[in-house]
């Protein structure tokens, strides 16, 4: 039996929920709800423990706030002792239209901080990551507020369901692998699927 680790990034906080930059919380949190999972404290971490057709999922919302988010990553590999295949991390991303999904099995941290910490903080950019796209509809100078913005009346008409396909794109990761969860997801965002 397989082991998993899904770690979701965000920053903890109250000003933070329902904002962009959290997606990666909104997915795994989702996940939780689904298979029924209860959330508790661990080192640098919240985690909820839930079971898949039968494969064991660590669910990881990190409570050391986006920059620093390597540290429970590492925690929960070494703790849960996968390999870096097993894992898989859900983050928001301006290079992508709003519902977007790309899914890598490696890559840049792309100028995204969660993903520079974690690289860092392994020694490796070898993990599995699903990008969600926010797109990038801001004036110059203002990516920090847009990130950190709550989602608009527009956004918010299709968030769950793209949340859902999110979910659907980690439990194919979970169940049939990478290469085929890659060809399914990777093709086109929720709206024509």
């Amino acid at each position: 039996m397989k082991k998993f680790v899904i770690v979701g990034l965000g920053n903890i906080g109250s000003e933070y929920k329902n904002t962009r930059h959290n997606i990666g919380f909104n997915i795994v949190e989702a996940l939780a709800e689904k298979y029924k999972g209860t959330w508790e404290t661990s080192k640098n971490s919240y985690k909820s423990v839930i079971k898949i057709k039968g494969r064991t999922v660590v669910l990881v919302k990190p409570t050391t706030y986006m920059n620093l988010s390597g540290k429970a990553v590492k925690h929960h590999i070494t703790s849960e002792k996968v390999n870096l295949n097993q894992i898989m991390v859900a983050t928001d991303d301006l290079s992508l239209d709003y519902g977007a999904i790309r899914i890598r099995g490696k890559g840049s941290a792309g100028g995204h901080n969660g993903h520079k910490d974690i690289i860092s903080t392994l020694g490796s950019d070898q993990y599995p990551r699903l990008r969600f796209g926010i797109s990038s509809d801001y004036s110059k100078g203002k990516q920090v507020d847009y990130v950190l913005g709550k989602w608009s009346a527009d956004e918010l008409m299709d968030l769950d369901d793209l949340i859902e396909h999110c979910v659907k794109a980690i439990e194919a990761f979970v169940f049939v692998g990478l290469s085929d969860c890659m060809t399914k997801f990777n093709k086109k965002n929720k709206r024509n699927v």
